[in-house]
């Protein structure tokens, strides 16, 4: 048995008041890795890529089940929810394939085809355009409404996670495979500079401060939060933070990073202020459990955790309503 204060795994669990558990919620039948989440937030349904599982899950938050699996996809791994056409959109990283599905209906669409690996989407509801990653190195951006490929971003390398900064007409992209963090300008679609990550490695995942004009990278080798100067790149500071970390999300009216890891643990870290940061909790998962979703406006955090063993694969439902 575990102590309340201790996890299975040894490390010492703290700041649990800022992360507190509601519910988790079974997703029967899906093996292998889950990859990227998405939400809308309107109807409170949650759309799980369960890549290792070739389908998207579709959660209703308020029964608490699965509702709908759209089987057949090939590795999908991006997804976002496509609001005034009522839509999801999900990107298949095996025949770099993109789908657009009827939420209602979950019949699809339409298609995008892309060359390869298509990856980590964004959706601008503002400008309605879709940002995906791929292939060996790009950014595809797509029209929301039409459905129509409007511009690719030519990067040297597969891009993992990537943010829009739209103040300062930019774009910023982990690009592993180059050690390199990319600069893209949003107006001229083209990579104007790259920001090199010397002695850390595997830069995943990524959340970005605009007023403070502060990028939080995560590097997986070794595991290290690392602050930048989005202006600039200079690296503002750095601290250890959970091992294999896919997604990572600034919450700012809580001004406050969340890291999900593989490792098997969430951290959340508070912004004293622009240069100070410290970490404030750091609460076991399952290891695997390396992707989520922050929903700020329903003071929700999701946290997706693989199937292992005889235990099935569940989303991990905490609220941060009470926390702030």
């Amino acid at each position: 048995m575990c102590s309340g204060i201790t996890s299975c795994k040894g490390q010492q669990t703290f700041g649990t008041q800022y992360l507190q558990f509601e519910k988790s919620i079974l997703l029967p039948n899906v093996k292998g890795r889950i990859d990227h989440l998405a939400m809308n937030e309107k109807d409170k349904i949650i759309y799980v890529a369960a890549l290792g599982n070739n389908s998207l899950e579709i959660v209703d938050l308020q029964k608490g089940k699965v509702i709908h699996t759209i089987k057949g996809l090939d590795e999908p791994q991006g997804v976002a929810y496509i609001s005034p056409t009522d839509e999801i959109f999900v990107a298949n990283g095996g025949n770099g394939a993109c789908y657009f599905y009827n939420v209602h209906t979950f019949k699809k669409t339409d298609s995008v085809q892309l060359s390869s690996d298509a990856d980590d989407a964004f959706y601008d509801p503002v400008s309605n355009k879709i940002y995906v990653g791929y292939g060996s190195g790009g950014i595809a951006v797509i029209d929301a409404v039409t459905h129509r490929l409007i511009s690719r971003i030519n990067l040297p390398a597969h891009p993992e996670r990537f943010q829009l900064d739209k103040p300062s007409g930019k774009i910023y992209a982990n690009l592993p495979d180059a050690h390199t963090i990319g600069v893209i300008d949003l107006n001229q679609m083209k990579l104007m500079k790259e920001w090199k990550t010397n002695h850390l490695h595997a830069n995943f995942p990524m959340a970005l401060d605009t007023l403070h004009h502060r990028l939080f990278i995560g590097y997986r080798q070794p595991a290290t939060l690392a602050v930048l100067d989005s202006r600039t790149g200079k690296v503002i500071s750095t601290m250890p933070m959970t091992g294999d970390a896919d997604d990572m999300y600034f919450d700012e009216a809580a001004q406050r990073i969340y890291v999900s890891g593989g490792s098997g643990y969430i951290n959340i870290f508070q912004q004293k202020d622009a240069d100070t940061y410290h970490k404030i909790a750091d609460i076991p998962t399952q290891r695997g459990a390396r992707t989520s979703l922050l929903v700020p406006r329903l003071h929700l955090f999701l946290v997706a955790e693989r199937a292992e063993g005889n235990r099935e694969a569940q989303l991990l439902i905490y609220s941060t309503a009470n926390s702030r």
